[in-house]
């Protein structure tokens, strides 16, 4: 367990960005993007930016912020928190009673069984 912990706090998360593009993200020490041919294409997901890093999502280095890959073409960018929103509010019964997906079609949640 204490050899796990060890690799934990020196293994991070790197996304590979072009052209403000994630095409790929590896978990790797410091040590290992330094001997890379492209390590100025490498960010570290400190987590200090907005959301994690995925791939096929973005980078916006005005917010600093990591952008998941729009779930559906009807779904807005919330400019406060970076995270793709539908343009319809979540049920309000959903969660806890009820089971809701999104159905881009008629953009709305249709109730699921």
């Amino acid at each position: 367990m204490a050899i796990f912990r060890e690799l934990h706090r020196i293994m991070a998360r790197f996304a590979k960005i072009i052209n403000n593009k994630v095409v790929n993200v590896i978990v790797a020490d410091q040590a290992h993007i330094d001997t890379l041919s492209d390590k100025e294409f490498y960010m570290e997901d400190d987590g200090t930016k907005f959301n994690s890093v995925a791939k096929g999502g973005s980078y916006d280095p005005l917010r600093d912020a990591f952008i998941s890959k729009k779930p559906y073409p009807s779904w807005v960018l919330n400019e406060t928190t970076c995270r793709w929103e539908a343009p319809v509010a979540f049920p309000a019964d959903g969660s806890r009673e009820k089971d809701y997906r999104w159905n881009e079609s008629t953009t709305s949640w249709d109730e699921t069984i």
